[in-house]
């Protein structure tokens, strides 16, 4: 009897150290450290939360760019891949729906993201849809390629990852500078 006793008085400590007091510490210290990452990075427009700039959403329609396919339509719960083979026939119409959309022939708008939740497209990527985009807006191309250029963030620390540009942030410009009626 004594060997339970101690098992659960072990049990309890154990679940409100590793369950309340630890998650508490980590997300004090995030909101801390990392304020804006803490809670999601929610964007805001007008005091409105208008998504997050960590996690894809869906974007339609000729005059914004859109993001990665995502195999979970942006779904959070659960998130993830085809798990389509490279050998498989239905990713292959996949990838050809996608190019005949006319988003660009770059990997990261022709495979769907690993997570689904891609966030961010590559320079390529956003370049190619550019011309779609200012045709949409009524803006020149000139100036669409000058917005995606001065929002493309390099490698992270210089070294890790690749340059990208973040969708929401992109397209919430957009609609700041270049007014789109076909919402």
């Amino acid at each position: 009897m004594k060997n339970v006793l101690t098992a659960v008085k072990l049990f309890l400590v154990l679940g409100v150290a590793t369950g309340l007091v630890y998650p508490l510490v980590v997300w004090g210290g995030a909101r801390l450290f990392f304020r804006g990452k803490a809670e999601g990075s929610i964007v805001t427009v007008s005091g409105r939360p208008v998504g997050s700039a960590l996690v894809g959403q869906a974007f339609s329609g000729p005059g914004y760019f859109h993001p990665r396919p995502s195999a979970t339509g942006y779904g959070t719960m659960p998130s993830g891949g085809s798990d389509l083979s490279p050998a498989s026939a239905a990713l292959r119409a996949a990838e050809a729906r996608r190019a005949a959309a006319g988003d660009g022939d770059s990997p990261d708008m022709l495979c769907a993201s690993a997570s689904g939740l891609d966030p961010d497209i590559s320079p390529e990527a956003a370049l190619a849809q550019a011309g779609r985009v200012a045709r949409a807006r009524g803006a020149s191309k000139v100036d669409i390629i000058s917005l995606v250029k001065a929002f493309i963030e390099p490698r992270q620390f210089g070294f890790l990852g690749e340059p990208r540009a973040n969708v929401l942030l992109l397209n919430l410009e957009l609609d700041r500078k270049y007014p789109y009626a076909g919402k």
